[in-house]
């Protein structure tokens, strides 16, 4: 009688800190995880050893301070803005990637023959590109207390990245980024960024529109001026969907007020 091999499972909580805390109890456990995944959800697997990890903030300073040491800023950015791409067994992809970077001699950045590398840097310019299409696409709505919301469901989880945007750009308005998909997002009160979480039955999420009686009462008249401009710049003679979506794709525009369907 043949059996499986027993497989190695780290369970953390999803946040970075605690796949940065994993990297560490890799190391001081000498185990290398076959799987790192989320501990909400998760199906038992019979021939598995579970091990949870719990997300320590010194031990996850320690690796991080140690990738600082063996790679550049830009790698740094590149392994947080690749696990905000949520993608299944990202956890895995960045696990590796970080084992390469520290028993490697030499800068292993630009090495794309190896399979980590390559498949990082293709991730991270989805990322990069998802977080653009954010900052170009926002439409804020002015609230009657006069906060400027805008909403959105990113394919990957990139609105922290998009928030110092804001606040440098808007810094003397008060508004909120919703990521409606992940329920979460952040609110600038002119002084300072606070991550939120909103529970008000008076925001449609599919849509990210704001109730009438919540709205500032030239928020109407915007609209229409936005509605306005974009009919007076479309040229119907040379509409091109295929390359019109290429460029705006369709889950953005039920936040456009130019798009007509609110």
């Amino acid at each position: 009688m043949k059996f499986a091999a027993t497989m190695n499972f780290f369970l953390y909580d999803k946040t970075f800190e605690g796949l940065l805390s994993s990297v560490f109890y890799s190391y001081e456990m000498k185990i290398i995880p076959a799987k790192i995944i989320s501990d909400k959800g998760y199906q038992d697997d019979f021939f598995a050893n579970k091990y949870k990890i719990v997300s320590e903030p010194d031990k996850a300073d320690r690796v991080w301070d140690g990738i600082k040491k063996k790679a550049s800023k830009q790698a740094c950015q590149l392994i947080y803005k690749v696990f905000l791409s949520e993608l299944p067994e990202v956890e895995m992809l960045i696990y590796t990637y970080i084992k390469y970077v520290f028993e490697t001699p030499y800068n292993v950045e630009t090495n794309y023959s190896e399979d980590c590398v390559l498949l990082m840097n293709d991730i991270h310019k989805k990322v990069i590109k998802e977080a653009q299409r954010v900052l170009m696409f926002v439409r804020f709505q002015k609230t009657a207390d006069d906060i400027y919301y805008a909403s959105f469901d990113p394919q990957y989880n990139v609105v922290p990245l998009t928030v110092n945007h804001f606040k440098d750009r808007f810094s003397d308005q008060k508004w909120v980024i919703y990521d409606v998909k992940r329920n979460y997002g952040f609110f600038y009160d002119l002084n300072k960024l606070s991550e939120i979480k909103i529970t008000e039955s008076n925001i449609a999420f599919s849509s990210g529109k704001l109730d009438e009686n919540i709205l500032n009462q030239e928020e109407k008249f915007f609209k229409e001026l936005w509605r306005s401009y974009y009919d007076s710049i479309n040229i119907k003679e040379r509409k091109n969907l295929k390359v019109h979506v290429q460029f705006l794709p369709k889950r953005y525009w039920k936040y456009l007020p130019e798009k007509n369907i609110w």
